[in-house]
């Protein structure tokens, strides 16, 4: 079977399967497991070359709808009549539910379920273990620093944030991503910021900016140095490696 993976998230789902050896091509920001980057390159999620995609002759394309502006890709692969299916999780529960997906669709129903409900057991550890935790501090998720995007309650890292003992400052508004401002931020006071700049490697991000905002240096999060650049890798794809950023988070609350 050949398959080609036009999302890395889609991409990481099969390495959580082990199966990488039927992928046939992936898009250009796929970058784990290492091996993928040998893979033929199709294009950036958002621009996918379906030229490319067609040529590598896959038997399925494993589609993604977690970005606007990937409507476009749906389209030219239904012009093309190629085979897809169309992952689009927002919740832990969904990316298990996806693991079950793309095993079914691999001809690998069995595995797709004993992974699944691997990936939903170590989900409830964590989600007992933060149960005893007595004090919850609070996270400020930065995804885009101006116009500041954030994630609201319908989206996997407020479900990151309880499960690591914490909560999302902005865990009570109802959308998956909130545009907000500055000084919004601030009067919720975070205890910790996390800078999760999405497409942003970790090397390009500065806390020294974040520091100089207006206002800024009274936040206890900015005082107390809490200011974290995180793997965006490991926090923006809905995939089965949230639980590495969610270890990684824990160690940093601990």
């Amino acid at each position: 079977m050949r398959i080609v993976s036009i999302c890395p998230s889609n991409t990481e789902i099969v390495e959580y399967l082990g199966r990488t050896d039927l992928l046939a091509g992936v898009d250009n920001f796929s970058d784990w497991p290492l091996e993928v980057l040998q893979l033929p390159k199709v294009g950036p999620d958002l621009s996918i070359d379906m030229d490319k995609v067609e040529a590598l002759n896959p038997d399925l394309v494993l589609a993604s709808m977690s970005v606007p502006g990937m409507e476009k890709n749906i389209e030219a692969l239904d012009e093309r009549k190629l085979p897809y299916i169309i992952l689009n999780p927002n919740s832990l529960e969904e990316i298990a539910d996806d693991i079950e997906t793309v095993g079914n669709a691999l001809g690998e129903k069995q595995l797709g379920a004993e992974k699944a409900a691997a990936f939903r057991e170590e989900v409830q550890q964590f989600r007992e273990r933060a149960a005893e935790k007595a004090h919850r501090p609070s996270l400020y998720w930065e995804w885009w620093p101006k116009p500041v995007f954030t994630p609201g309650s319908v989206n996997w890292l407020t479900e990151i944030s309880r499960l690591a003992g914490a909560r999302n400052i902005f865990e009570n508004e109802e959308e998956a991503s909130i545009q907000t401002d500055w000084e919004d931020v601030k009067a919720r006071e975070p205890d910790h910021i996390c800078m999760v700049w999405v497409g942003v490697k970790e090397s390009k991000m500065r806390p020294e900016l974040v520091r100089r905002r207006p206002g800024w240096e009274e936040m206890q999060a900015v005082r107390e140095n809490n200011i974290h650049v995180l793997e965006e890798s490991l926090f923006c794809r809905p995939s089965p490696r949230l639980l590495e950023g969610l270890r990684k988070l824990k160690e940093i609350l601990k």
